[in-house]
């Protein structure tokens, strides 16, 4: 399979998804470290990618959302940017709602 088919396989497949450099458990970089912490303050259920394990999905990802960098974030197949914008929508409240309509808890949704 094509890696951009992959790509937009995963995303389109996974209500919250992350690329980004290593695991929620053991980031490699301190921009994946954050977005994955604001996440898991979300209580957030989400998929990842760890670019730096599948090189070619690194390669090509930029082209696929035509974002240069990572962590790269996406939620109900959009992307909603990176680091910066993440910690942004976190701090003012916006990305709990985005995350709670994107992956609503089976008790509460």
């Amino acid at each position: 399979m094509d890696v951009m088919e992959q790509i937009k396989g995963a995303v389109e497949s996974n209500p919250i998804i992350l690329f980004m450099k290593g695991s929620p458990e053991l980031p490699q970089c301190g921009f994946s470290s954050r977005v994955a912490q604001a996440l898991q303050a979300c209580g957030a259920e989400f998929a990842y990618v760890d670019v730096l394990a599948n090189p070619e999905v690194r390669a090509n990802l930029p082209k696929y959302a035509n974002w240069p960098t990572f962590p790269q974030l996406y939620i109900n197949g959009e992307l909603v940017g990176g680091c910066d914008i993440t910690l942004e929508l976190f701090e003012s409240g916006e990305l709990q709602k985005m995350v709670q309509e994107a992956a609503p808890h089976p008790s509460e949704g």
